[in-house]
């Protein structure tokens, strides 16, 4: 795919970064791929802010407005980093403006938006890449190669912790937080999401859902900030995943229990799916054959370098993102299925029916 700067000699991929709390960690990650990517410009409604991020950076534009933004020709890809429920009607902006997304999590509210997008997909020729940048640590990948060599057996259970620090202040420096029609959901949506991702990407998705939700550590917000989720596979195997927004110490663990070996991240609450992970061979005799297949899997960026790396190989291959708005469907599927659980308490069964008004959204 042609880049918009190719026309002045400079073939790198020009993006504009819009919203600069989350979207500076996307600006150091593009900083690490300055051989592939050039910031061509960083947009918030706080000009202050954006003229003080832009200052950090050379011969980059500070603008306020996303239509800025697109009128650039220089202008490839545009990563939206703003808050959730604006994130429909600007994907789609962006698309019909020529340009291509990265959009943060959570994508959208509904999976009948996702599946709106698809469509605007297919009608713009233009790629919209959902955010799972976890999915990328080098732990879970080893673990994915596994899995796809045939060398785990069966699954049997897999638990998924998600205990992180979310005070009263949290919430108060940003209004649109804790709101269902604002952020659309809470520990689950915002946080969680990520992990149950890392367990869709390795294991599939699953055949039923349990929920119990909970506001429980602060009171003043509409959203859910502890929970506790069942998956179940069609294979009889289960998925626990237990969130909250209370905990002292703030960690992120998976550990996933196979026939053949088991697989242990470590407790780092940021970077589940990097390295150092754990694996322990079931047959103690074969516990040299898995360490020698892990240490021959290549090395690739991780996290948000690792998102954009091989967002730029799709790119330039002309082939699918290195997330799919299907793989986010599947993901939305699964947290609509949670929500629609944790209201009537009874399990639900995936994939929803067509027909289904759960579909529309799983905000109350």
């Amino acid at each position: 795919m042609e880049n918009a700067g190719a026309a002045d000699g400079d073939r790198r991929i020009g993006v504009a970064v819009v919203g600069l709390g989350i979207g500076r960690l996307h600006l150091i990650s593009l900083a690490e791929l300055a051989d592939r990517f050039r910031v061509v410009a960083v947009c918030d409604l706080d000009e202050e802010r954006a003229v003080e991020v832009a200052g950090w950076l050379k011969g980059v534009r500070a603008v306020t407005a996303l239509e800025e933004v697109l009128a650039m020709g220089d202008v490839d890809v545009v990563a939206l980093c703003t808050p959730p429920h604006l994130h429909r009607r600007q994907v789609e902006t962006c698309v019909r403006a020529g340009k291509d997304v990265v959009c943060e999590k959570p994508l959208v509210g509904s999976v009948r938006e996702v599946d709106e997008l698809a469509a605007l997909e297919e009608e713009t020729g233009r790629s919209i890449t959902p955010v799972f940048q976890y999915r990328f640590g080098r732990g879970l990948q080893r673990l994915r190669a596994l899995v796809d060599a045939g060398r785990t057996g069966r699954p049997f259970v897999t638990t998924v912790e998600v205990a992180w620090t979310r005070g009263q202040g949290y919430y108060d420096e940003a209004a649109w937080r804790g709101r269902w029609a604002t952020e659309l959901g809470g520990t689950v949506t915002v946080h969680a999401q990520h992990h149950i991702d890392m367990v869709l990407h390795v294991l599939g998705p699953p055949a039923a859902v349990w929920a119990a939700t909970s506001t429980l550590v602060n009171p003043g917000i509409e959203t859910e900030d502890c929970a506790a989720v069942v998956l179940r596979y069609a294979d009889g195997s289960l998925v626990t995943v237990a969130a909250t927004t209370g905990s002292a110490t703030e960690i992120s663990r998976l550990r996933f229990c196979f026939e053949h070996l088991t697989a242990e991240s470590s407790s780092g609450a940021y970077t589940p799916g990097a390295e150092p992970w754990t694996w322990t061979a079931a047959d103690p005799d074969a516990q040299a054959e898995l360490d020698a297949f892990l240490a021959a899997q290549p090395e690739r960026a991780e996290d948000f370098v690792g998102l954009f790396d091989r967002y730029a190989d799709a790119r330039d291959a002309g082939a699918p993102p290195p997330v799919t708005l299907s793989e986010a469907r599947t993901v939305l599927e699964v947290l609509t299925a949670v929500y629609v659980s944790s209201r009537t308490g009874r399990e639900v069964a995936l994939p929803l029916a067509d027909d289904d008004p759960a579909l529309e959204g799983w905000q109350p």
